[in-house]
């Protein structure tokens, strides 16, 4: 038993090493990205404005959308403007975290990726940290503008439950899309021109998210609340914030799953991404 014990022990300490070397990396990575666009910042600032009004032009629609209603699925405005804020706040996160990871199919194709290999750091740090696009504020901007914007106009009895569980929808959810966008690049490993496969569920999912649930059909709200939990990202826990029917007729505890389930999304995305590397051969093989 004891020397069972010690070799669980080692392999933790060894995997939270990995861990801790990981986090390094990907902060060193990013700095030097950081440093080599602040280095044009006239550049930076027109990028970060032009990622800001393109993804503003989303909320422009549903504007225009109520401009003809006053509803939209039982929702009003501020309350849509609550779904989308969330979403697009989380979205932009992850996407500012690890979006680079949509472009590891092109890495496979090139070969590139044997570099990031032979190097002394974990390749899901160096993948997620390449290229690191900090125009994608962008997107976090616009999201907090709206998502602020909800909170001063929508109607909402709040209780401690609530104010505490808002900062834990942003995490978790930023956390689920990171967990989406490496389980989208693990399949690249088999599938090389898959990034627009991986798009679908994570710019695509962001936009389901922005609208109530109850535009959609029923299958595909079990689709994304059971199969992949996109659901949890704003649907469930906002909709209990706003006193509105959860989804499916779920139970009022399922608001507080999100870091469960985000926890979740993320151990089976590194389990896909050991897999996936572990499958790759480089180019031509």
């Amino acid at each position: 038993m004891a020397g069972r014990d010690w070799a669980v022990e080692k392999d933790l300490g060894a995997r939270s090493s990995r861990v801790v070397d990981g986090l390094r990396a990907y902060r060193m990575i990013t700095a030097m990205w950081i440093r080599s666009t602040m280095a044009y910042r006239a550049s930076f600032l027109m990028t970060t404005f032009g990622n800001f009004v393109a993804t503003a032009l989303d909320f422009v629609a549903v504007l225009l959308m109520f401009s003809r209603v006053d509803e939209l699925g039982g929702y009003t405005l501020p309350q849509i403007a609550f779904l989308y804020g969330l979403s697009s706040t989380a979205f932009g996160l992850a996407d500012l975290a690890v979006g680079s990871m949509e472009k590891l199919g092109r890495r496979v194709r090139d070969g590139t990726l044997d570099t990031l290999m032979v190097r002394p750091a974990p390749v899901l740090a160096q993948m997620a940290a390449d290229q690191f696009g900090l125009r994608r504020l962008g997107r976090v901007t616009q999201g907090v503008l709206v998502l602020g914007y909800a909170l001063a106009t929508v109607d909402i009895d709040w209780t401690w439950a609530k104010v505490l569980l808002m900062p834990v929808m942003l995490v978790s959810g930023a956390a689920i899309f990171c967990a989406v966008f490496v389980a989208g690049a693990s399949f690249q490993f088999v599938a090389q021109d898959a990034a627009e496969v991986q798009n679908a569920f994570t710019y695509g999912g962001t936009t389901l998210l922005q609208y109530p649930p109850t535009l959609f059909a029923t299958e595909l709200v079990r689709g994304v609340t059971f199969v992949l939990p996109l659901a949890f990202v704003n649907w469930v826990p906002a909709t209990y914030v706003l006193g509105m029917p959860l989804p499916l007729g779920l139970p009022g505890w399922a608001a507080f799953l999100p870091p469960l389930v985000a926890a979740a999304c993320c151990a089976l995305a590194g389990l896909a991404w050991r897999a996936g590397l572990r499958s790759y051969r480089s180019t031509g093989s």
